[in-house]
């Protein structure tokens, strides 16, 4: 959108103004056109056309819609020319048995008549035919469906259309106006803390400059409106048209939600909404997407577009509930809802993986075709690498196929036959894998599964009508997956097989890089924005999330004082499994004892494990016998409700200390402000190394080939993100004060060292001798200089 001017696809135009029906998940769910076997069929039928047939036409033409200006765009798959005249040819590849069809599907033959339309315009022809070419994916079947338009009739059944969505184009236009002009006026909230004014101009820049940036900044910079304001400022100056807020936890969406209030009390007038992951906003008690079973799913696309636009023209802010509110009201789904909002949003506030999982992104945005003027904010980035290894990996087990050829009972022998045939591969497979295996390729496997993903198709749309089982259904996306992500296998992927303790079988596409499949997202955008309190070393992260070699970094300096924290390493103690055993665990208990009775006040103490949490715990039971320590334990499983449980023991007024017993990486590690006296204490046993395995192999191997240091990519760097993210709940404000100890004879060691933040320039050791000497002095230094 420029000034008076919209662009829109043909195709996403008459999908957005054609849409009927109900939602109906029963067939799968997959999208053909963007099935490989489809895109190959295309060019195999197109190929077969002759000289009179050119493919990949690009067409485009703007309409003066009274004073706004829309311009149409796409590609028709073939125009023919022959003695006949012209015909625009639309191709679509089907799964369904093409015999039984007796007419075009409507959205796509409205495709094709918008082709027409604007082509015959452009050449002034007074009629023009349309065929509508319909393969089967599997038997490469053919059926067509030819039908002839005057151009008279084509602009004015067009024009009915760009009457239609001439609301919609005046709706962005005149919001864009009232958006940039209060965008103008818009201050920074706040006084700029130090740093803070400084990492503004670093994003304006980088986005000014189309750049990606890699933020560390310490906790008090104020990194989410140092952030959100600077691309803010850029949408106003056309810098950018949306921005994505992307994150890997609930609680930091609500911080980017905050940080827009902040704005909007200055003036600032932008729309902006938080996705809520489908189970949770669903209103069933089963997510199951059918209108047999949910009203809300039954007429849906009838009634969207008109909930749609009464919402983003009544109000400017969507959360949960409000989403939750405007779909009762209007009766359609919620999540759905969501996701057609967000097209209107000036700001999306949502998870990772709805702007880089294959398999769940926003098609709206991000789809092959999809290209847009998106500003990407990717807060605590650091959890963006292993979450886009996650993503863009794939397995599938031997076991799955022979249960759902089980469930499948009597029915439909061609779906178990395929079943059978994938497993007798992985038979196959399996007999020759002793232990573990690294293959080159699964050629043989990915056929084999290519079949089944047909079969499986066809049984869904043969049988929608019935409750598809579970068993099925999984394994069909766990197929799907497989597939797609073996069709853009690379070199940043190691394939590998492993027969489990148990005789489980398993096939894994193991990414080892995300960066390259996350570049392909980021490629849609104009700038990403990459910041984390712990981005160290920054090189590691950049290797990782990007594919660039001119990206920027800038470390932002703490605004807090080092008097206001005391960092020791205890030398005299070790988490290496060879010195684990009970004098080791009543050791650390000890220091944990010792730390927490010199100082009353509230402490968290982290831990490599669960295993180790409950060995380390039960000596503290012994040696804290008669004392007066309150504390708690964290679940390896612990529900939300548990969570605030555990966490409001750091409000309440107590008379003696209290220590909880938490594990690095897990739910208290990091997204928890534990502000002012909540917490005056982290003690972190170990460096969080990852525990040796396979895949970790895998990682040390293939990064030891690139010249990097394989142990530091696959253990070191993201074990001591861990311990950083720990030691940052101690100090979150300038009131804070408060004690880190490092417990590992490791964290003496520079490469160990070499991490630790700019500003832990002042670390001391000590031993179980003499901590409560060093935390005492602490204490007594800040009692006498500072007023808490």
């Amino acid at each position: 959108m420029e000034k008076n001017h919209v662009r829109i696809s043909v195709r996403n135009f008459v999908e957005f103004l054609l849409q009927e029906g109900d939602i109906d998940n029963r067939s799968g769910g997959m999208d053909l056109d963007a099935m490989q076997q489809g895109a190959r069929l295309h060019r195999k039928i197109q190929q077969r056309m002759g000289s009179n047939y050119t493919s990949e036409v690009s067409l485009k033409k703007t309409y003066d819609l009274e004073g706004i200006f829309l311009q149409l765009e796409g590609r028709a798959d073939g125009i023919i020319k022959d003695e006949e005249g012209v015909c625009i040819d639309e191709i679509k590849g089907v799964l369904a048995d093409i015999h039984q069809m007796e007419k075009p599907v409507k959205v796509h033959l409205a495709q094709a008549m918008c082709y027409a339309c604007i082509y015959a315009e452009d050449n002034q022809l007074k009629e023009i035919a349309v065929q509508m070419t319909y393969a089967n994916l599997e038997t490469e079947e053919v059926k067509r469906f030819r039908e002839l338009f005057t151009s008279e009739y084509l602009r004015e059944w067009l024009d009915e259309l760009l009457a239609e969505y001439r609301k919609w184009a005046s709706f962005s236009i005149e919001w864009g106006k009232i958006r940039t002009d209060s965008i103008k006026q818009v201050e920074f909230p706040y006084e700029y803390r130090e740093g803070q004014k400084e990492l503004v101009l670093s994003v304006y820049r980088s986005i000014l400059r189309k750049k990606q940036l890699f933020i560390q900044a310490p906790t008090g910079v104020g990194k989410t409106l140092a952030t959100l304001f600077p691309s803010v400022k850029a949408v106003g100056e056309g810098l950018g048209e949306k921005i994505f807020y992307l994150t890997a936890k609930t609680i930091t969406r609500v911080v980017a939600h905050q940080g827009y209030e902040k704005l909007r009390e200055k003036g600032l007038l932008f729309k902006t909404i938080i996705l809520t992951a489908k189970d949770k906003i669903c209103f069933m008690d089963e997510t199951n997407c059918n209108p047999e079973y949910c009203p809300y799913a039954k007429g849906h696309y009838d009634r969207i577009n008109d909930a749609v636009f009464d919402g983003i023209t009544q109000r400017d802010v969507f959360d949960r509930e409000t989403i939750e509110e405007h779909a009762k009201k209007w009766r359609v789904c919620p999540f759905e809802l969501g996701l057609d909002i967000s097209l209107w949003m000036d700001g999306i506030i949502c998870d990772y993986n709805y702007a880089f999982d294959p398999n769940a992104h926003l098609k709206r945005f991000f789809a092959d075709s999809v290209k847009g003027d998106y500003l990407f904010l990717i807060d605590e980035a650091h959890n963006l690498v292993e979450r886009g290894r996650d993503m863009y990996s794939a397995t599938i087990y031997k076991q799955d196929f022979l249960q759902a050829k089980k469930v499948l009972g009597n029915e439909n022998e061609r779906l178990k036959k395929a079943l059978a045939a994938v497993n007798k591969k992985m038979l196959e497979m399996k007999k020759e894998c002793d232990d573990f295996r690294v293959l080159e390729s699964v050629p043989d496997l990915y056929f084999s599964l290519s079949k089944l993903m047909f079969e499986m198709e066809r049984y869904f749309d043969e049988n929608k009508s019935k409750k598809v089982e579970e068993d099925v259904l999984g394994l069909f996306f766990k197929v799907r997956s497989f597939l797609s992500v073996y069709e853009n296998l690379d070199e940043n992927y190691q394939i590998y097989e492993e027969n489990g303790s148990s005789g489980e079988f398993k096939v894994c596409l193991f990414c080892v890089n995300p960066g390259a499949n996350l570049s392909k997202y980021l490629d849609k955008g104009v700038s990403s924005i990459f910041f984390s309190a712990t981005l160290l070393p920054v090189k590691y992260y950049k290797g990782l999330l990007s594919t660039r070699e001119d990206d920027y970094a800038v470390y932002a300096s703490s605004p807090f004082r080092g008097e206001n924290r005391k960092i020791l390493i205890g030398g005299d103690v070790s988490t290496k499994y060879t010195m684990r055993g009970p004098d080791t665990y009543k050791k650390y208990a000890q220091y944990i004892l010792d730390t927490v009775q010199t100082q009353k006040g509230n402490y968290l103490v982290f831990f490599p494990s669960y295993q180790f949490l409950e060995d380390v715990y039960m000596e503290f039971l012994e040696v804290s016998k008669g004392e007066k320590i309150e504390y708690a334990t964290q679940g390896p499983y612990m529900s939300e409700e548990a969570r605030e449980i555990f966490l409001e023991n750091f409000t309440e007024e107590r008379e003696e200390s209290f220590v909880g017993f938490t594990v690095m990486g897990g739910i208290f590690s990091e997204g928890i402000d534990l502000t002012k006296d909540k917490l005056i204490g982290a003690i972190i046993i170990g460096t969080g190394l990852p525990q040796i395995g396979r895949e970790r192999e895998l990682l040390k191997e293939y990064f030891d080939k690139k010249g990097e240091n394989g142990f530091n990519y696959a253990y070191l760097y993201p074990g001591m993100n861990k311990v950083l993210q720990s030691a940052g709940r101690v100090i979150r404000t300038e009131k804070d004060r408060g004690i880190i100890l490092l417990l590992d004879e490791r964290f003496k060691r520079n490469e160990y060292r070499a991490i630790f933040p700019r500003e832990w320039e002042k670390i001391e050791l000590c031993t179980i001798s003499n901590i409560k000497r060093e935390i005492c002095e602490f204490w007594f230094e800040i009692e006498n200089n500072y007023t808490l």
